[in-house]
Order: structure tokens, then C-alpha cells, then sequence
């Protein structure tokens, strides 16, 4: 408790000071890979883009974003954090603004391809780069607020792209090329901003104390002399870190069972529930301020107890409960309070496995890690809506599809309690012999 008395002063001023610059980058990123869906209502018309030709260049994004996360990411470890934030956000704003040239399906897919290649590498090199700064008792609720960014995101992209779309024809430029320019802009802008003023490390920075200082660096290590270490920490060695295999099966089982629905949610919900497009979008909108919410709580919440796993295996439980009743959905009430419990609780999960790679690998392999783990995560992301179509197609209502993403969110669920058990015991062990150690030295002779 005095520890976090001491440090609350600086985790206040990290938190004003760092947050701000890492969360507006998410938000921006987040825009600049589904805005497609917007953009897709007039391009598909101006271009004579089948579904198909679309659905093959949306997914090809995540592709490539997954395939390219360890190579960033061993780069990143190289250059450092923060000259590799500002060249993923250049590239990537860069690339997400040329959509708007963009005439061919080939040039689509190369585009969307390519955009997966910048941006690939962004979320494990925030992670290195908070691990660097917030002690595990404070990490939580630092991603909490970087976590928000895609139901953020989704807000201001639904209140600016229409109005977008409507300036068809001005300087003789569609809709859906105003949008592509105006939303991929600010990640080269944010990108000089964050060179010019986003520190390195806290060690360069005036507005920590020397204290302050000591006191941050004495609990970092603190928190990785109880990380158990692996023998290596390229490549090869996160893909042998059972840590590292179960976190990333644990997302893809979850994006398997999630994105599909979050990208099919009006269809399916004018099947179950015979709602208009007016009421979706209220019920939507509803499930992203209620799940931003429970994003903040579950950060805090995890942080005051230490266990992230039990908090998102709880909330995967209701999850897949969500998706039963939408797949069962005799009445319009059940199918909607079904989606409401997946839509409110699938985000805070995610946060919950992501705030845990920190806790649970070393510094050494940290950010090759999570990019392993998010490689795994990407390839659920792009199975999940061409397997929901294919269920769909074959059985002409989502209810197949629903079913087969709870399957995939139970195997989700008997994974993070392996995994927590498997943590436990460990860090248990871990925690003995760290004690052992200490009472050796203290009767070593003087």
C-alpha cells in the first residue's frame, strides 16, 4: 500500500502525459482499417466492386497485418518504441490516403495488403513501450484507456463519414475519396507529434522526480523478478513459450467467436430480432458506451486484484451466453439481450488477455511475444466473417454460425483456466525461490 502511495504521483502525471498521445494513434489506426465499410457503400457503386471483390480486399488487411507482426516487432526491438511508432504511423496514414487513387481490384488488394504491412507491429510496440512505464499494479488500467480507442473510434467515424460520403462530386472527387483523405491524414500529422514530444523512457523526462524515478524502476524490476524466464527470446522462443502458444490460442478462439458477429451484428440482428436499421444503430451504439464503460472498470478492477484471467473468463462466460441466446432467439427481447451481453462484455475480455502478455513474459521477449500472440489473434480475425458467410449461405440464417462461435468462445473459456492455473502454480514456485534466495544471502557469511 505505501508503494502505491509513493508512486500514485507519477502514475498521475504518466497517465496526463504518455495516455493521450498513445490512445489518439489507436483511434486514428482503427479508423484507417474499417473505414472501408463505410467508404464501401459508394466505392463498390463507383468502381463496380462486387461483394466478393470487396469482402476478399477488407480481409486482406489482416492477412498481411498478422503475417508481418514478429518481423515489425524484432525490428521495433532494434530501433525502439518510439522511432517505430513514428514510422508505422507515417506509412501506414500515407497508404491509408492513397485508398483514395484506387480504380482496379488489384489495386485494392495490393492497397489493402500493404496497409496491414505498415500498420503491422502497432499494438505489440505499445505494449513494449507502456511495459516500460506503468508497473504491473497500475498496467491495467493504462491499456483500459488505450483499449477504448475502437468503440471511440466507431463513434467518431460513424458521426463524420456520412457527412464525408455526402461531399460526392466537390473538386471533382467522389464521397468515398474525401473519406479515405481526411481519415488517413492525421496518422502521418500525429506521427511528427508524437517525434517531437513523446518521450523515450522515463528516465529522459523533467517531470519525474529523481524519486520518482527510483521508486518506478525499483517496482519495474520488481514486477520481472517474478516473471519466469525463457531460455530464448527471438522468434523460436516465444513459438516454444507455452505462455505465449495459450495466449495466442486464447484470441484466436475469441476473434473466431467474435468478429464475425461484430461485423455481420445488423444482418444477423434482422433476422433474430426484426429490428429496423434505426433501432440497430441505437442497440449498437448502446452495447459500445456500456462496453467502453466496463473496459475502465475491468482495468481498474484487475489491477486492485492481480487477476486479469478470472476477471475475463467471467466475462467470456457471459459472452458466449450472449451468443446462445442470439443463436436460440425465440423472441426478439432474448435476442437482443443476448447481443447486448456479447457486444458489452467481448471488448473488455480482449483487454484483459492483452493486459496479461505483460505480466506473464519477460521484457527480453516482450514485444516478439505479443507479436506472435497477435499474429495468432489476426488469423482468427480474418477466418471468423468468411466462415460466418459460408454458414450463412449454407443454412440460410446465422444461427449455425452463432452456435459455432460460442463453441469456439468455450474453447476460449478451458484455456484461460488452464493458463491461470498453470500461472499460479508457477508464479508460486517462482515466489519461493526468490524467498529461498533472499534468506540464503542473508546468512552468507559477512
Amino acid at each position: 500500500m505505501e508503494d502505491r502511495l509513493v508512486l500514485a504521483p507519477a502514475i498521475r502525471k504518466m497517465m496526463v502525459r504518455i495516455l493521450p498521445f498513445i490512445m489518439l494513434g489507436y483511434v486514428i489506426a482503427y479508423v484507417d482499417r474499417v473505414n472501408i465499410s463505410f467508404a464501401a457503400i459508394q466505392m463498390n457503386v463507383d468502381l463496380g466492386f462486387s461483394a466478393t471483390v470487396y469482402g476478399l480486399g477488407a480481409g486482406l488487411f489482416f492477412l498481411s497485418y498478422g503475417l508481418f507482426e514478429v518481423p515489425s516487432s524484432m525490428l521495433m526491438e532494434r530501433v525502439g518504441p518510439k522511432r517505430w511508432l513514428v514510422r508505422i504511423m507515417l506509412t501506414w496514414g500515407a497508404i491509408a490516403t492513397a485508398m483514395m487513387f484506387v480504380e482496379t481490384p488489384i489495386q485494392f488488394y495490393i492497397m489493402r495488403f500493404m496497409l496491414g504491412v505498415a500498420e503491422a507491429g502497432f499494438f505489440p510496440t505499445i505494449m513494449f513501450y507502456l511495459s516500460g512505464w506503468f508497473p504491473a499494479a497500475y498496467r491495467g488500467r493504462a491499456i483500459s484507456w488505450v483499449y477504448i480507442a475502437p468503440p471511440v473510434a466507431s463513434i467518431l467515424m460513424g458521426a463524420v463519414s456520412g457527412w464525408l460520403l455526402e461531399l460526392d462530386g466537390l473538386g471533382n472527387l467522389h464521397g468515398w475519396q474525401w473519406l479515405f483523405l481526411v481519415q488517413g491524414l492525421p496518422g502521418v500529422v500525429l506521427a511528427i507529434v508524437i517525434w517531437r514530444f513523446l518521450p523515450e523512457s522515463p528516465a529522459e523526462v523533467g517531470w519525474l522526480s529523481v524519486a520518482e524515478k527510483e521508486q518506478l524502476g525499483v517496482a519495474l524490476s520488481s514486477d520481472a523478478s517474478l516473471v519466469v524466464e525463457h531460455s530464448r527470446h527471438d522468434l523460436l522462443g516465444a513459438l516454444t513459450n507455452p505462455v505465449v502458444l495459450l495466449l495466442g490460442f486464447i484470441g484466436l478462439f475469441g476473434n473466431l467467436s467474435a468478429v464475425g458477429l461484430i461485423l455481420s451484428a445488423p444482418a444477423v440482428l434482422t433476422d433474430a430480432a426484426a429490428m429496423d436499421t434505426i433501432s440497430i444503430g441505437y442497440l449498437v451504439s448502446g452495447s459500445g458506451i456500456l462496453g467502453t464503460l466496463l473496459i475502465l472498470a475491468a482495468g481498474w478492477n484487475s489491477d486492485r486484484h492481480g487477476d486479469r484471467l478470472l476477471d475475463a473468463i467471467i466475462l467470456a462466460v457471459v459472452c458466449v451466453t450472449g451468443l446462445l441466446a442470439l443463436a436460440w432467439s425465440p423472441s426478439p427481447w432474448l435476442a437482443m439481450g443476448g447481443y447486448l451481453f456479447f457486444a458489452v462484455c467481448t471488448f473488455p475480455v480482449g483487454l484483459l488477455c492483452v493486459s496479461s502478455a505483460p505480466d506473464l513474459l519477460s521484457v527480453r521477449q516482450l514485444a516478439v511475444g505479443v507479436a506472435a500472440i497477435n499474429t495468432f489473434w489476426q488469423m482468427g480475425s480474418f477466418a471468423s466473417p468468411y466462415l460466418t458467410g459460408i454458414a450463412r449461405d449454407a443454412t440460410g440464417d446465422y444461427s449455425a454460425g452463432l452456435y459455432a462461435a460460442a463453441l469456439a468462445g468455450l474453447c476460449q473459456v478451458a484455456l484461460m483456466v488452464y493458463l491461470r492455473q498453470r500461472v499460479r502454480i508457477a508464479r508460486a514456485a517462482r515466489i519461493l525461490m526468490v524467498a529461498a534466495e533472499s534468506l540464503g544471502s542473508d546468512k552468507a557469511p559477512q
